[in-house]
């Protein structure tokens, strides 16, 4: 994969600068979620909300299901609803290019948000996905630094499974090309689902007689998944796992899960509502503070974007979520381990 800039930018940086000074009113953002399950897109749902709403602007969405034919569906009734901007979380990368045609058709600019849609047409905010990969696979291997690995990925369709596997490979790449650790599975988990991320590690479980050393998972609701099957079979190993749910920040404090990287959504819901008022308004799409040249997708193209910095939560750090107020104390440290940070 092509080598790209990357600019990793706080939160507090993306204020009233981000939008040149102009303020939008009355327009209508439309957003397209790919699948609105998650328990991570309320959080970012409601930041870009707020951030509209403080605009003087409308926010209007509407859920794919996971459907790819339903998001181009839901897109063309958003242009219909005459939107002036659309945020779209793509489910499938190559399936909505017929929506970024039609929006441009319209002269609609387009967000893609958190997902790569790779299309110059398309504003690109996300948090540093490769970067999340790498924090995900130094945090487990300083706890395991050698031994049988098993790699948890997401969705096939999805651009973000194939970034995050490149950063663990950046990172474990060399041990596992001296013999020090060594991959005995690897698999796709359709659709992110925490039920398929556990049959994929009962799988890879019984392929090895459960001589599995640590697990890297692509994210928390399927290192939820991974860590069942573990349980299932009595194990407690090194789990990493990334987007700071709820459950896997307790997974963390109760020692079944080592790291979750937390991309606080609120920063990013954030950002998405500011620069969706700011091209609303007319901004074009380089001329947004803090945007750099992405060339890191399939096709290389250079795309206009902003990547965020995320945040690694471990047992030595969780008073961070806590005291930003993203979990309480009582969620966070239930049944906690001794020597939890905050707990």
């Amino acid at each position: 994969m092509k080598k790209f800039a990357t600019m990793l930018l706080a939160s507090a940086a993306l204020s009233a600068a981000l939008l040149g000074g102009a303020v939008a009113k009355d327009k209508k953002i439309g957003v397209s979620w790919a699948s609105f399950q998650e328990e991570r897109w309320k959080t970012d749902e409601a930041a870009i909300v707020a951030a509209i709403s403080a605009e003087g602007n409308e926010y209007v969405s509407a859920d794919a299901e996971s459907s790819s034919a339903k998001q181009l569906t839901d897109i063309e009734a958003l242009i219909a609803q005459g939107v002036d901007v659309l945020i779209i979380n793509a489910w499938d990368k190559d399936a909505i290019a017929p929506a970024i045609e039609a929006a441009a058709n319209e002269g609609i600019p387009v967000i893609g948000y958190d997902r790569l849609i790779e299309d110059v047409r398309a504003f690109y905010l996300t948090f540093d996905n490769i970067g999340v990969g790498r924090i995900i696979a130094k945090s487990v291997q300083a706890v395991q630094p050698t031994g049988n690995y098993a790699i948890i990925k997401g969705d096939p369709g999805d651009p973000n499974a194939a970034f995050l596997l490149q950063g663990m490979m950046e990172v474990i790449g060399a041990d596992v090309d001296a013999g020090k650790i060594k991959i005995v599975g690897e698999a796709f988990s359709d659709s992110w689902k925490p039920e398929n991320a556990q049959k994929n590690m009962e799988q890879i479980l019984t392929a090895n007689d459960n001589n599995v050393d640590a697990v890297l998972s692509e994210n928390d609701g399927m290192a939820g998944g991974v860590v069942a099957a573990l349980s299932a079979q009595g194990l407690v190993i090194p789990v990493g796992g990334q987007d700071g749910d709820l459950a896997a920040i307790n997974r963390v404090a109760r020692g079944t899960q080592t790291v979750s990287v937390w991309k606080d959504a609120r920063n990013l819901g954030k950002a998405a509502g500011e620069i969706a008022s700011a091209l609303a308004e007319g901004a074009s799409m380089d001329s947004i503070e803090g945007a750099v040249k992405f060339t890191g997708g399939e096709k290389g193209i250079a795309i206009n974007a902003i990547l965020l910095e995320p945040t690694p939560l471990t047992k030595d750090n969780l008073s961070i979520a806590i005291d930003g107020g993203h979990i309480s104390k009582e969620q966070a440290c239930a049944g906690a381990q001794d020597g939890v940070d905050g707990c």
